[in-house]
């Protein structure tokens, strides 16, 4: 049952990190073209003062939690911390690069906060396992 957990940990991992490139990446918004027939348009799932960040913020946390989880079954770089904080920082840079797109100091913030939450959030269940 344990190795049934964290295989389809590992395989969300991946499948997820796919999609967030696909998403970083692609000039423009693909959710906004899917769900208003817009590129330009940003969705907000959830009603907040700090707008679409928490977008970010919700789903860099849920990959760092899978990343975690796979990573306390085997020691790989790609799930490990300094990984997935730096991937956090660098794929909020890219934005400057890519068409259509833009850097937003409040999505690098929530992508960071993501990753630096779960970290610690992860540690700290350790710490009380333990």
């Amino acid at each position: 049952m344990k190795n049934i957990f964290f295989s389809t940990s590992k395989y969300l991992f991946y499948f997820s990190f796919i999609i967030l490139l696909i998403l970083y990446l692609f000039p423009g918004s693909l959710i906004g073209y899917f769900l208003y027939g817009n590129l330009g348009k940003q969705p907000d799932f959830i009603s907040n003062p700090i707008g679409t960040s928490i977008n970010h913020l919700v789903f860099f946390f849920y990959l760092s939690i899978l990343g975690f989880i796979f990573r306390y079954n085997q020691k790989k770089f790609i799930n490990s911390f300094p990984f997935l904080f730096l991937i956090s920082i660098i794929l909020e840079l890219f934005h400057y690069l890519i068409p259509n797109r833009a850097f937003e100091l409040n999505d690098l913030y929530a992508n960071s906060l993501g990753v630096l939450l779960a970290y610690f959030i992860l540690k700290l269940l350790r710490k009380t396992r333990n």
